[in-house]
């Protein structure tokens, strides 16, 4: 298991960037002063408040992602089928927010966590699924969800 990052408070989606400038894709390898980093080997993320001057007024425009990961890449962390938030049939997929941004699904773990009361310390590790599935130690804080649904949160 792995701990949820926070990270995307302070960065916005690559893709979307260079879709709103009409730039070519691997553009950012060559602005040494804009920091990124990539999520799942897939999702390139820039941070915020470093593009070159000349693309700064993109900003405004950007989607803000603070609260929010990509399913993907939050079905992995909380390992956890990710038709969990694909599929409306889930029971849990509607507690949780969503947000698409080029094609890209994202779902908001923070709003979801506050709602529900879960503390995540930092580097804390946890698991999502059926009651029947979890494994809860005397060192996990256990959360239950709705219906046969638990999260723990090992420290």
């Amino acid at each position: 298991m792995s701990a949820l990052p926070n990270t995307l408070n302070s960065y916005w989606l690559w893709r979307e960037v260079y879709a709103k400038l009409g730039i070519s894709n691997p553009a950012y390898k060559y602005w040494k002063n804009t920091p990124s980093f990539k999520l799942n080997n897939k999702y390139v993320f820039i941070q915020k408040n470093t593009l070159p001057t000349k693309h700064a007024y993109v900003e405004e425009i950007l989607t803000d992602l603070s609260g929010y990961l990509p399913i993907k890449y939050a079905s992995d962390q909380l390992h956890v089928n990710e038709h969990l938030f694909t599929s409306d049939k889930m029971r849990l997929h509607k507690e949780f927010e969503y947000k698409f941004v080029e094609d890209v699904k994202f779902v908001n773990i923070k709003k979801f966590f506050k709602e529900n009361g879960i503390i995540v310390p930092r580097n804390a590790l946890l698991q999502l699924g059926k009651l029947k599935d979890l494994e809860i130690t005397p060192e996990s804080t256990f959360y239950k969800l709705k219906e046969d649904y638990g999260i723990v949160v090992y420290s």
